[in-house]
């Protein structure tokens, strides 16, 4: 099942089989800048060839800087951003894992370990954290800005989860975030991959402020210019930014039409009752999410009802402690590969041939290799 493609959006990256924790750097050439203005620290992801991926040096990087600056009384808000002009974050480096985990490497639990830590440690942060997610930004992109305080929208942001279609789960935190969504969106998020641009990102609560693309270097200017931040200053000015942006102001909402289907179509409690609904509907969107369902991995697809049902009433730390447990179980599973990358073959490849103890297994606690947040 695990990875018969990777799609394009996260088909970049290098291998870091063997990735050492690197030291702090601040040169225009690191991976990850990690700086302090004023009363701001500042997270740039710098790898703009690589959409700004995630990789394990970079989270051992960000990780304990958090942390450093949490504790630290002269650092009042954290802000993170990517460079390129493309994406804030596109992922994780998830060529790079899929190759560990053929091979057994250390790096499927690693990487994993280590990018959920990071998401539990935004997600508890005690200093408002702004992510300015401006450009493409999906799977580990989501995770290091979804869970913090502040999450700032452009008219370039191009928001997915979109690892059914490769034969993983929509992790980093999806099953606590996803399902808190209003209605049944973020099922049908998770299940789709659907990609929701610019307003609309705000819209379905993922960001928090919409602030046009070219006034993000005015606006962190004015937020490192903020004196003794707090979290209602920060606030303040968000929203000012927020209020002055007209920028597609007028637009439609692009899901707005199709609400009361989607919780209608997706409230179903099981994958094959959501496929029967789907076909029972007979609309032309019910027929157009049944052909996207129908090329995604159908046990990614029941785990990620699984994982969103459970998740809807768990703490993000025990989200993350259950997504540990999943992603172990992806790296074991075997996966074929189509000579057509984009026709994949699933094994198996039916949502009626996913068993349900097969999916109870992978939700099965690890003992002492469990996720320890």
């Amino acid at each position: 099942m695990f990875l018969s493609y990777l799609t394009d959006d996260i088909c970049f990256i290098c291998l870091f089989l063997h990735a050492q924790k690197m030291s702090k750097q601040t040169d225009s050439t690191a991976e990850v800048l990690l700086e302090k203005k004023g009363g701001a620290g500042i997270i740039t992801l710098n790898r703009p060839k690589a959409l700004n991926a995630l990789n394990l040096p970079m989270i051992q990087q960000i990780y304990p800087q958090i942390k450093t600056w949490e504790q630290d009384p002269e650092t009042f808000l954290i802000i993170i951003k990517g460079t390129g002009g493309k994406a804030f974050c596109a992922g994780g480096d998830i060529r790079a894992i899929t190759e560990a985990g053929k091979v057994g490497d250390k790096l499927t639990q690693d990487f994993f370990r280590g990018e959920y830590r990071l998401n539990n440690a935004i997600g508890t942060c005690k200093k408002p954290y702004v992510a300015l997610i401006d450009g493409i930004t999906m799977g580990g992109g989501v995770g290091v800005s979804v869970h913090g305080h502040f999450r700032v929208a452009t008219e370039k942001t191009v928001f997915a989860m979109p690892e059914t279609a490769i034969g993983l789960f929509p992790d980093v935190g999806g099953g606590y975030f996803l399902p808190r969504l209003s209605g049944k969106i973020g099922y049908f998020l998770a299940l789709t991959g659907c990609r929701l641009k610019g307003r609309d990102v705000l819209r379905v609560g993922i960001a928090t402020h919409f602030v046009e693309s070219e006034k993000l270097p005015a606006l962190e200017k004015d937020l490192i210019a903020l004196k003794s931040p707090s979290k209602e200053k920060i606030a303040d000015l968000l929203n000012s930014y927020h209020k002055k942006c007209t920028i597609d102001q007028e637009k439609e909402f692009a899901l707005g039409e199709h609400l009361e289907k989607i919780n209608s179509l997706f409230s179903a409690n099981s994958m094959e009752e959501i496929v029967k609904k789907l076909k029972q509907d007979g609309s032309p969107f019910a027929m157009k999410q049944l052909e996207t369902i129908n090329k995604m991995s159908p046990t990614s697809l029941k785990l990620t009802l699984r994982q969103l049902r459970e998740g809807a009433s768990m703490s993000l730390q025990e989200v993350l402690q259950m997504e540990y447990r999943l992603s172990q179980a992806c790296m074991g599973i075997q996966f074929t590969r189509d000579q057509q990358p984009h026709s994949p073959k699933w094994k198996p490849a039916t949502i009626e041939e996913v068993s349900d103890e097969f999916v109870d297994n992978c939700f099965k606690p690890l003992g002492n290799d469990d996720l320890k947040l």
